[in-house]
């Protein structure tokens, strides 16, 4: 097969999907792209898990041929309904904490591209294959049940750093 045909078959049913179904749960390398979505109120938005049952920020994995924005764009309708417009990059993130063991067996190691948004529009929809609800949150009111992969963004943002951070 070409490179077009092999483009074709991810667009229609996912990348990480079809490696999946030749490699079964065995480690993946990927690159995952998330924002931190804050309301007027300064409020962070988070999504509780459907596999999980814990809370995150939205974001997910980069699909062939995306950039970043793109994928934060893609996974910010899909997830929530809602429309990202500037967004600025908050951190990268790497190491050994972005290995992650789902629900399911498989096992992922993200690099990891959070951006930092207060320009959003739409009504917040929950994407009921993923997303059990979406809820706004002060910073001293955040749940306990946070994705452990997540916690490092939600605390640098809660501790107010500035610039890109690289970890």
């Amino acid at each position: 097969m070409d490179v077009n045909s092999w483009l074709e078959i991810y667009r229609e049913k996912g990348y990480i999907q079809e490696l999946r179904r030749h490699i079964g749960h065995a480690p993946l390398i990927g690159v995952a792209c998330g924002v931190i979505v804050l309301n007027s109120r300064g409020e962070i938005l988070l999504q509780k898990r459907r596999d999980n049952g814990r809370w995150g920020i939205i974001g997910g994995a980069m699909e062939i041929g995306e950039s970043v924005q793109e994928t934060v764009i893609r996974e910010a309708r899909e997830e929530a309904g809602i429309t990202i417009g500037r967004m600025d990059l908050f951190g990268i993130y790497s190491g050994m904490d972005r290995l992650i063991i789902y629900p399911n067996g498989d096992i992922c190691y993200a690099a990891c591209i959070v951006f930092i948004s207060r320009d959003f529009e739409g009504t917040i929809v929950n994407q009921e294959e993923e997303v059990i609800e979406h809820r706004f949150f002060a910073p001293e009111d955040l749940p306990d049940e946070i994705n452990e992969f997540d916690k490092v963004y939600i605390r640098d943002w809660m501790e107010g750093k500035n610039g890109i951070i690289v970890r």
